[in-house]
């Protein structure tokens, strides 16, 4: 809706300025800068405060790094990465998110003008050629950009979500409307109608549709058709008209407060229930979020945001005010970044006396001391083999990633399967580069190396990928490969070995691969760091005891058809002593969320499975 309606009043202040004369992009620009940094900046100085105050500290690192993506207005895109990032998996809800539909919009000031100024170039001066060019214009946008949401819309919703050219179309409607409002002769009972039909429309369009799980594709067209109507209904004057009510002056006082009011509303939300250690706010709750949200916009709106457009100053000096807000905010940013490094810890003393790790199982308990990994990085200890030589599988987004070696290997193991083997490939890493061999990753969230997609049965790319992956391993003809042996680790034992896993396993039996198959991990309901800094690292809820979680057999012990080519792994004897799975071994943090092992933890994994491995790999 906002996207229309930014659509409707930029393209018609454009449209008119150009037939009046050249546009002047750069003091537009400049007006621009002047009404949205200031008070952009100011939410943002004050979140950093808050946030470094109140957020617990393995979200500092996300909200930085989200708010340094805002201040230059481009968080849709960076929310975007994160959505097809599976290491991403782990972030949650920023308080900056809201950001996303700003950078839009600002992305869109500054296009646009272009575009338009093109148009009117390629018009020439008369008035009535730039109104059927830009018409024409603007309808080829509209289709281009709709046909790309709906295509990225079915393939990759999240992405599509926060993906600029999905939502180019909204705002070519809305410029439409704004060069054609006034040739179509309505009359007033028939605006009155639209004007009703819109408010009502958009009302049953928040209680229909989960417009964070549609849209932005043909979905959208709903609250966008319905917006167009309100503004097609305009100012009807009538005693039934919507508009009524939506001038009543309470309503366009709000509305003068509108952007503040949009900036600070999130921030504060999203704080207030991270303070109260809640996930919902409730009603006296809700009421104070809104009177606080209020407060802080009627504050920014007089203090900052009227006297920033008001500032006497040129289109220069403009453009270097505009540079030393974007400053001040980085600073802030940088200050709280350093924060973080300074709480986060090195780890090199893994495995040794003080972070034993999976040692520990083995040699006793070390005296208690500090986690690693440290709080402040816990979400983003990932096993990163996207820093090695990566090239995509052929059709798929995802790669093939080999890890660079200096001599030629004595050995080639491919790994392959899921976001646990990704972990996994943390406890080899140091096993390979002591036995000289190297490591090829094939990998692909939620998606278990198998004949079945086992996630999601009706996931037809999993399925396709998994076929394309052993169609590659089937021409490297490695040494070795490292799979799962069971997944769906979780209390009252639903741990199983699918049959899909065995068929892989047989394939690879044919062409003479051996198979190293390892049990997987557990997984809980819950956030193991987040139920750590809550509960206490001696809590006995951040865990679960192992006989809940494991059999005495594992399933693949029953699983007919098991070749000879294939060695197990049992991990559980790794994550769990003899009668406890904890959230953590040896002053080292086991999980990074409800179920990934920490990378931290899988390179101390290495110490006690190493012989376990060779014996397989040879």
């Amino acid at each position: 809706m906002f996207f229309v309606i930014s659509g409707f009043l930029l393209t018609g202040q454009l449209a008119r300025a150009a037939g009046r004369g050249p546009l002047e992009l750069r003091r537009r620009w400049s007006r621009m800068v002047l009404r949205l940094l200031p008070a952009a900046a100011t939410v943002l100085i004050g979140t950093v405060v808050a946030g470094a105050v109140l957020l617990p500290e393995g979200r500092w690192n996300q909200t930085v790094r989200e708010v340094v993506a805002t201040v230059f207005f481009v968080e849709n895109w960076q929310l975007a990465a994160d959505a097809v990032d599976y290491a991403a998996r782990s972030n949650t809800t920023s308080v900056v998110q809201h950001f996303w539909s700003l950078s839009i919009q600002v992305q869109f000031f500054v296009v646009w003008p272009l575009l338009v100024a093109l148009v009117a170039l390629v018009a020439g001066n008369a008035t009535h050629r730039l109104h059927t060019h830009l018409t024409l214009v603007l309808l080829g946008v509209f289709g281009c950009s709709l046909s790309f949401s709906v295509a990225l819309t079915a393939a990759d919703q999240p992405q599509a979500y926060f993906h600029s050219l999905t939502r180019v179309w909204e705002f070519a409607l809305g410029g439409l409307l704004a060069l054609w409002i006034d040739r179509v002769p309505w009359t007033r009972g028939e605006r009155v109608a639209f004007g009703w039909i819109g408010v009502i429309g958009l009302l049953a369009c928040g209680f229909v549709l989960d417009g964070a799980s549609v849209f932005p594709g043909y979905a959208a067209l709903w609250p966008v058709v319905c917006a167009l109507l309100v503004l097609q209904a305009g100012v009807t004057r009538s005693r039934y008209g919507v508009d009524r009510f939506l001038t009543w002056p309470p309503a366009r006082r709000l509305g003068d407060l509108s952007y503040p009011l949009y900036l600070w509303h999130w921030p504060v939300l999203m704080l207030f229930m991270v303070a109260r250690d809640r996930d919902s706010v409730g009603l006296l709750g809700g009421l104070a979020v809104i009177a606080l949200s209020v407060l802080l916009a009627v504050f920014t709106s007089r203090a900052v945001e009227d006297p920033a457009v008001r500032l006497p100053i040129g289109v220069g000096d403009t453009y270097r005010f505009g540079a030393a807000t974007v400053t001040v905010v980085l600073i802030a940013a940088s200050l709280w970044q350093l924060a973080a490094t300074h709480r986060d810890r090195p780890s090199d003393g893994l495995g040794g006396p003080e972070n034993p790790g999976a040692v520990a199982l083995v040699d006793g308990a070390p005296e208690p001391g500090p986690l690693l990994p440290a709080p402040v990085s816990v979400y983003e200890d990932w096993v990163r083999v996207d820093e090695w030589d990566c090239s995509p599988l052929a059709g798929f987004r995802t790669d093939v990633c080999t890890q660079p070696v200096e001599a030629p290997p004595s050995r080639r193991v491919v790994v392959v399967g899921d976001s646990h083997l990704q972990q996994f490939t943390g406890a080899l890493i140091p096993i390979a580069a002591q036995h000289g061999w190297q490591l090829t990753t094939m990998l692909q969230g939620a998606c278990p190396f198998s004949t079945a997609s086992e996630v999601d049965p009706e996931n037809a790319e999993c399925l396709a990928w998994n076929d394309a992956a052993a169609a590659e391993i089937a021409a490297m003809r490695p040494d070795a490969v490292v799979t799962l042996a069971s997944r769906d680790v979780r209390s009252d034992r639903t741990e199983q070995t699918p049959p899909g896993f065995v068929e892989r396993w047989q394939q690879l039996d044919e062409l003479g691969i051996p198979v190293l198959a390892v049990r997987d991990n557990p997984r809980f309901d819950y956030s193991v760091p987040d139920c750590m800094r809550q509960e206490g690292r001696d809590a006995q809820a951040c865990g679960a005891d192992r006989d809940d979680i494991y059999a005495p057999e594992p399933p693949y012990a029953r699983r007919e058809g098991v070749p000879p080519n294939v060695t197990f792994l049992d991990l559980a004897d790794f994550v769990c002593d003899e009668s406890r799975c904890p959230a953590e071994i040896g002053n080292v943090l086991v999980y990074l969320d409800d179920n990934h092992l920490t990378a931290a933890y899988a390179r101390t994994l290495a110490f006690v499975i190493e012989d376990r491995v060779v014996t397989t790999v040879g």
